[in-house]
């Protein structure tokens, strides 16, 4: 069995935390409610042009590309736990136990926009149910699941605003937003942020039916990667580049064209299909996209810059929070809300730079990122972060059967 490491997945894990950042500046800047009522805001036109682009290039179609990958990295984890004759099920349940606890932290003490504590829960979910199951399995899941969720997205964006929150809840909860996080100190930001009444409309049954129906409706792309890991996807990229062309030359524009459908059309029912469906198609063709660009620079240092910061994932990804935090909240330069979209997307692309960088310097005299470790240690049980193989003995001999 091939154990390399897959470089080209961590190249374009490290290419995903850039659009992740460029997504996440929106709940930076204006709160991961005023993000969704940008009119509250005095934007210009070309901070509309770029909140726009913002929406339909990047918003939802980078982050499951990392749900992709973390699938299937669940899968060569696996692989080599089950290699080393260890436990497959008490490593991953510590590891997003700490995720889970890792994400909640986040969240209190940081910032509202954490994503992690749902990757230590879904993780579970694609422990107990999914890990086990044969490549078609998985695919059949993933195809039917991405069906459902596309064909059940029927309503206008204004519509499923509305359904989701009050309008009138929703502004006086965004001006609020904009006073406190904009010049209160970080007791008062951390209180706002966890004790606030948040403008939503849903009561404890539509609360339910989402926490329920969350695992299943964010499953395809993670469901996709682990098929992916089974079947050995991207080992050999250039053996494959062509394809990877073919299909991201498909793929994006198509779902560029659908995911602009909701914004073009905010009214129309019709229009929550085909943005619903454009959501994972346009990370599809970005990762293929990427993929292609990868075979074409493999040796490159951009490219090995990216699978330098895709490496230290974690930690770049708690980075980002710790500097935008510092940046647009009171308790740092105060620039919640009056920043700009345009300067926004310029700020993302040099804190990126920076991240590529440090990075890849960084790799060069460690092996492991802080953050990294700490979840490498947890999981093996080891002050190393290394997991173990197990030993068996036979006859009582000092031989160890691998």
């Amino acid at each position: 069995m091939d154990t390399k490491r897959v470089t080209l997945i961590d190249s374009m894990r490290g290419f995903s935390l850039f659009g992740i950042l460029l997504a996440n500046m929106l709940i930076f800047q204006y709160g991961i409610y005023g993000k969704d009522a940008i009119h509250l805001f005095s934007l210009s036109e070309s901070d509309m042009g770029g909140y726009y682009f913002l929406k339909i290039v990047v918003e939802g179609s980078f982050m499951p590309i990392f749900t992709f990958l973390f699938g299937y990295s669940m899968v060569k984890m696996q692989e080599g736990l089950k290699r080393k004759q260890l436990s497959v099920k008490r490593h991953f349940s510590r590891r997003f136990i700490l995720l889970l606890a890792m994400g909640m932290c986040h969240g209190i003490f940081l910032w509202e926009g954490d994503i992690l504590a749902f990757y230590g829960m879904i993780g579970f979910f694609l422990l107990f149910f999914f890990l086990n199951r044969k490549p078609k399995t998985l695919l059949l899941w993933a195809a039917l699941l991405f069906l459902l969720v596309g064909a059940s997205s029927y309503g206008s964006l204004n519509e499923t605003t509305e359904f989701l929150m009050d309008k009138d809840n929703l502004a006086t909860y965004v001006k609020e937003s904009i006073s406190i996080y904009g010049s209160g100190t970080y007791t008062e930001i951390s209180d706002y942020r966890n004790n606030s009444d948040e403008p939503l409309n849903i009561d404890g049954t539509k609360l339910a039916l989402i926490f329920l129906l969350a695992p299943f409706a964010t499953a395809p792309l993670f469901l996709l990667g682990m098929y992916a890991g089974k079947k050995g996807w991207f080992q050999s990229p250039a053996l494959h580049q062509k394809r990877y062309g073919r299909l991201a030359v498909i793929l994006i524009p198509i779902s560029l064209l659908f995911k602009a459908t909701a914004h073009v059309w905010p009214d129309a029912s019709w229009a929550g299909i085909p943005s619903a469906f454009g959501l994972n198609l346009l990370s599809l063709g970005y990762m293929f996209g990427f993929a292609w660009v990868y075979c074409k620079l493999e040796k490159s240092t951009l490219m090995k810059a990216f699978e330098s910061v895709g490496r230290l994932s974690l930690s770049n990804y708690l980075f980002q929070t710790v500097i935008c935090t510092t940046i647009f909240y009171g308790y740092g330069l105060g620039q919640f809300g009056t920043f700009g979209m345009i300067k926004g997307i310029a700020l993302c692309t040099t804190i990126y730079f920076i991240q590529l960088v440090f990075s890849l310097l960084y790799l060069r005299k460690l092996k492991v990122g802080p953050v990294e470790q700490l979840l490498r240690m947890w999981t093996n049980l080891s002050w190393s972060g290394k997991a173990t193989m197990k030993k068996t003995f036979i006859d009582n001999s000092n031989k160890s059967v691998i």
